[in-house]
């Protein structure tokens, strides 16, 4: 079925629709930290938190992060290095320095106050179309749409779109939606965060809570018994298995850690050495890492015992850390990567990967 042959819903709905999902967050609104502020620096760093980061992780950052950077000015002139500290373990890392970069913009176009409209707030870097949207209408009341995981769920649901919700023509007709349910602009911000709650509480992916929902009426898939069905189930990404080895290397009462550069996971942010192991061969062919190890950080190392092991879900790749203990052997030479000798009371102040973190709190 093509969006085109789903009609949207008429005025007497969309009243109806209005009135009952406003009752409801009256009365079963989530409290969180960020709800009832309307200063639009907060409720940005709130919602580029929350980009494919569960609400329940956020909670425990949120405070943290604004404490260190209460305003824009104290955001622009941090290193690139301490915010990444203050995100670390939000993951999505490039969230945080996009959320610098996009500070220094507003300093130095905007004078350090945000901006307050859309086509501005959009221009930011880290910013999109729903991030905008959900700034301008929580912060400045204006009638500017959403449409997220929770809402997109929301949205098919009533509408009872049988189709891919992530592809082009989907996406087109949810964000129609999303426009079209908006009361006038004075309300829009809180009508947003019910959309989101009753999403997220109710309308939820695998149990739908449909007993409890305010808007059950007036939804085409429980009338046809379809909201187990839709939205439809995307495909599923081919997970790729992948064996990495970490290098705890100890010079003295230091340890050798290395940087990632931009355009590489985790730019920005420091780790004990590491690289993949060529999983091709029957066994693993140390003398190819050791190479890699050399060329990213300038030194020949010699591999030692075996020490811990992790695994952890990056993106498409299912990983087993090895973390091994190494020594280096030689000078060091030209490295691609930036690397440098740290103490363990210095280690504390770098900002790590989760697992290079572990690493610190679980073996040094």
């Amino acid at each position: 079925m093509e969006p085109d042959d789903l009609p949207l819903p008429n005025a007497k709905w969309l009243r109806a629709f209005r009135r009952r999902v406003l009752s409801w967050y009256e009365k079963h609104a989530r409290v969180l930290p960020w709800r009832g502020i309307v200063d639009p620096y907060r409720v940005w760093v709130s919602e580029i938190m929350l980009q494919q980061t569960t609400t329940a992780a956020v909670e425990g950052y949120y405070h943290r992060f604004l404490e260190r950077f209460p305003d824009i000015q104290s955001l622009a002139t941090a290193s690139d290095s301490e915010v990444l500290r203050y995100w670390e373990g939000l993951g999505y890392y490039r969230r945080a320095t996009q959320l610098r970069r996009a500070a220094q913009v507003i300093v130095s176009k905007h004078g350090g106050t945000f901006p307050n409209t859309f086509k501005e707030v959009l221009s930011l870097p880290g910013i999109g179309r729903y991030t905008a949207g959900a700034i301008c209408s929580i912060a400045y009341h204006q009638r500017t749409p959403i449409l997220e995981a929770n809402t997109i769920r929301l949205h098919a649901r009533l509408l009872a779109y049988p189709d891919d919700p992530a592809k082009a023509a989907g996406y087109k007709l949810l964000w129609q939606m999303a426009e079209c349910v908006l009361p006038t602009a004075s309300s829009a911000g809180q009508f947003n965060q019910a959309l989101m709650d009753l999403g997220s509480m109710v309308c939820t992916s695998k149990s739908p809570n449909c007993a409890n929902c305010p808007v059950v009426t007036l939804c085409r898939s429980a009338q046809k018994g379809l909201q187990h069905l839709i939205p439809a189930l995307k495909t599923e990404k081919n997970i790729e298995k992948r064996t990495e080895v970490a290098l705890v290397i100890k010079k003295g009462e230091k340890y050798l850690m290395m940087r990632y550069p931009h355009g590489v996971r985790w730019a920005g942010l420091w780790d004990f050495p590491r690289h993949e192991l060529n999983n091709d061969v029957a066994r693993y062919d140390f003398e190819e890492y050791c190479d890699n190890i050399k060329r990213l950080t300038g030194y020949h190392v010699v591999l030692h015992d075996q020490i811990a092991e992790f695994r952890h879900v990056v993106t498409r790749y299912k990983i087993t850390l090895k973390v091994f203990v190494a020594k280096t052997t030689g000078r060091k030479i030209f490295s691609e990567y930036q690397t440098k000798w740290v103490s363990r009371q210095d280690l504390s102040e770098l900002a790590l990967n989760t697992t290079g973190r572990k690493i610190v709190e679980g073996i040094i």
